[in-house]
């Protein structure tokens, strides 16, 4: 389906804004009330579509996932942490005393991944690949034989 300037300037309002008549207003249409809700009929694939579109760019996928967890394996991350500062003022007041103040500021700085988040990464990026064998996976074929045996000791312990 081909759509007019129109139409796309309508559905592009229509994911902002989410109403029919305001989408149809911006638009440019004569009658927004009316063209509004014939739009959103006549449209609603290429919404549905849009809607999609714009839902599955939300979502990391499985590379962005892996090329996290190396950024952070790698330390490559920065993390951000509020530190207080004290700076030391010293000055004379209007006697002529000498006069001592401790202002504290936070302040944001950036350090390094931290080294728990690297082994959580390390971790997690291991489980990925396999490295990890403490679930050693056994299979093969073999016959089972129930014995029941059960008779027998009861006869025994009499």
């Amino acid at each position: 389906m081909k759509l007019t300037e129109k139409q796309k300037r309508f559905i592009d309002f229509y994911l902002e804004t989410g109403n029919q008549t305001e989408a149809a207003r911006r638009a440019g249409y004569k009658q927004p009330h009316v063209q509004g809700a014939q739009n959103l009929e006549k449209l609603r694939e290429p919404i549905e579509t849009r809607l999609a579109e714009m839902e599955d760019a939300r979502i990391a996928k499985a590379d962005e996932v892996l090329k996290t967890l190396t950024r952070v394996l790698r330390r490559e991350e920065k993390d951000t942490v509020v530190v207080t500062c004290k700076q030391h003022r010293s000055f004379y007041d209007e006697n002529g005393k000498k006069v001592t103040e401790d202002v504290e500021a936070p302040v944001t700085v950036e350090i390094p991944t931290q080294v728990r988040d690297l082994n959580k990464a390390a971790e997690l990026l291991a489980k990925r690949y396999g490295l990890l064998t403490d679930n050693v996976k056994v299979s093969g074929e073999g016959v089972v034989q129930i014995v029941d045996d059960i008779a027998g000791k009861a006869s025994q312990s009499d």
